[in-house]
């Protein structure tokens, strides 16, 4: 047993030694043979002493398995090795396989140590940017073990199922058709402008790295050390890197002004190419109508709903050549989330009302009703525009979501105690939506009776024998919970919308993140000249008995 041999199969990364791992070099230093491809051989040649080298030609690697494994028979300690990892497109499945034909196996054949290293999807990827953020494959292009027809069919699987994908061994001296019809058939799904890096001979001396896409990557020199990566539908360019979010669902939301940019939500417009909510001039806007009416039209048979899809998306783009027979271009849909209410008073929803929402939601989207009297809307769509005008069309109020300013209003006793409605419709249009630290509630009692618990809410106003009472800074979960402190009784209705516009400001400008506004109020003492008091019930917490 003393004599047993050892097989380490050892992926080395892309070639600099800073990225080769620890075990790695320990498992080639103690090695008797170190077996490869010669360039492999000359990448590592540095940490090398007295072993016994064979390196062969790129094609031979059949022959290096057997010899490393006849080696290990012999009592030898053998490396084989890979640049990246061994287990992608390396030496480790081919090891393997000379042992299984010879009978081994793992109790009483020679021990197998298989060293992972750095993919070149990584290596490369990490140099071009954040490439590889979502599903991804790799794919070698080289025919020279797998029949052309098969790799094809995986390039079409690939280019259909929208995966990032990285191409290893691209084209080489004798073989350049491959990458031609690579091309040819990822243009079948993907966008001509879809990004792609080239990046040759990663974190080694000669390194070189192209940014370009789909339509002009052959206009580049690619060869065998090259990885060829290319983005899906949703992978954009910035500052010449390449970006693919980490989901496909961006949420669109009704205006960027009255909306937190939150990086687990949505990008800045600038960043987000795929999104169709921006501005695009009059020109385009009369494409995209174009396109609705299109998509909405009833096709009079079948075989017309290609051509309407394809003249629906064209107009949308402002290109109106017809993409050629087979082209399936894959929109991105993106989740559309807003809020909606019948009003700010009004409390009752039509059977219209009701209809459109079933409509525009469809069986793909979420309605989700909340205690604040609002209806959010959840919709994978890549129209929101036309959500919003259908919305609109059938009287609904529109409200973002998230770190906004939500008024919540009672009904008014039925609007028969309606004195005070036009300043909750006046506050909806002034602050309605706003972006905040931290959502912000408003809540809104139109009498005395303050059956809606406006108290209860970040800002509380009651409307009582034509004056306003408010309150400020209530917490209304929890163990401490309590309501808003009074601040104002008897406030003018002239300068009410005045007050909270200031108070919602101050908050604004001066809460920390995610800081709430009662926490904001006992933390700065004051707000807009309304002092704090500590008035919060102080509750003495038992400790839990320990159980045996």
């Amino acid at each position: 047993m003393s004599n047993k041999g050892k097989l380490f199969v050892v992926g080395f990364g892309p070639g600099d030694f800073k990225h080769i791992t620890a075990r790695a070099v320990e498992a080639l230093q103690e090695s008797d043979f170190i077996i490869g491809y010669k360039t492999y051989v000359e990448l590592i040649q540095d940490l090398l002493t007295s072993q016994t080298i064979i390196s062969t030609g790129m094609t031979e690697e059949v022959s290096r398995a057997q010899e490393a494994v006849k080696q290990a028979e012999n009592g030898k300690k053998v490396a084989v090795i890979s640049s990246g990892d061994s287990g992608v497109y390396g030496m480790a499945g081919l090891v393997y396989e000379v042992l299984i034909e010879k009978g081994w196996k793992e109790e009483t054949g020679v021990e197998i140590e298989i060293i992972p290293g750095i993919s070149a999807i990584n290596s490369c990827a990490s140099l071009i940017g954040a490439p590889v953020m979502h599903d991804s494959c790799t794919i070698s292009l080289s025919d020279h073990l797998t029949p052309w027809e098969l790799i094809a069919k995986r390039v079409e699987a690939a280019a259909q199922a929208d995966f990032v994908i990285a191409l290893y061994n691209p084209r080489s001296g004798r073989r350049t058709r491959q990458i031609v019809e690579t091309q040819k058939i990822l243009l079948k799904y993907r966008s001509p402008e879809t990004p792609v890096g080239l990046v040759k001979s990663a974190y080694r001396e000669r390194q070189h790295i192209v940014m370009t896409n789909l339509a002009d990557m052959l206009n580049h020199e690619i060869g065998m050390l090259t990885t060829v990566i290319i983005g899906n539908s949703s992978t954009f360019m910035y500052d010449n890197k390449m970006i693919t979010p980490r989901g496909y669902q961006r949420k669109y939301t009704l205006s960027a002004e009255k909306q937190p940019l939150r990086p687990h939500q949505r990008l800045k417009k600038e960043a987000e190419p795929w999104a169709l909510d921006q501005e695009r001039g009059v020109e385009e806007s009369a494409h995209a109508e174009s396109a609705v009416a299109l998509l909405t039209k009833e096709p009079e048979k079948k075989s017309d709903s290609y051509d309407v899809a394809m003249e629906a998306l064209a107009r949308v783009s402002g290109k109106h050549s017809q993409p050629s027979i087979g082209t399936v271009q894959q929109p991105t849909e993106s989740i559309f989330e807003l809020a909606v209410s019948p009003g700010v008073a009004n409390k009752k929803f039509t059977p219209d009302q009701m209809m459109t929402l079933a409509q525009v939601t469809g069986e793909k989207g979420t309605m989700e009703y909340t205690p604040d009297h609002q209806i959010v809307l959840r919709i994978p769509t890549s129209e929101p525009q036309y959500i919003t005008e259908r919305l609109e069309k059938a009287g609904f109020l529109l409200s973002p979501t998230g770190r906004v300013v939500t008024l919540k209003a009672c009904d008014f006793c039925d609007g028969e105690k309606a004195e005070s409605i036009p300043y909750a419709e006046e506050l909806q249009r002034t602050l309605g939506g706003m972006e905040m630290p931290k959502e912000l509630n408003i809540g809104f009692n139109g009498c005395g009776m303050a059956c809606y618990m406006a108290v209860m809410n970040d800002i509380g106003i009651v409307f009582r024998r034509g004056k306003f009472d408010l309150f400020l800074g209530a917490k209304p979960v929890g163990r401490t919970a309590h309501p808003g402190q009074p601040v104002a009784e008897g406030m003018d209705p002239e300068q009410l919308v005045e007050v909270i516009t200031a108070i919602v400001e101050e908050y604004r400008q001066n809460a920390h993140p995610n800081e709430r506004l009662f926490k904001y109020f006992k933390r700065a003492k004051q707000l807009h000249g309304y002092r704090y008091q500590d008035i919060a019930p102080k509750i003495k917490i038992e400790p839990a008995p320990c159980e045996d």
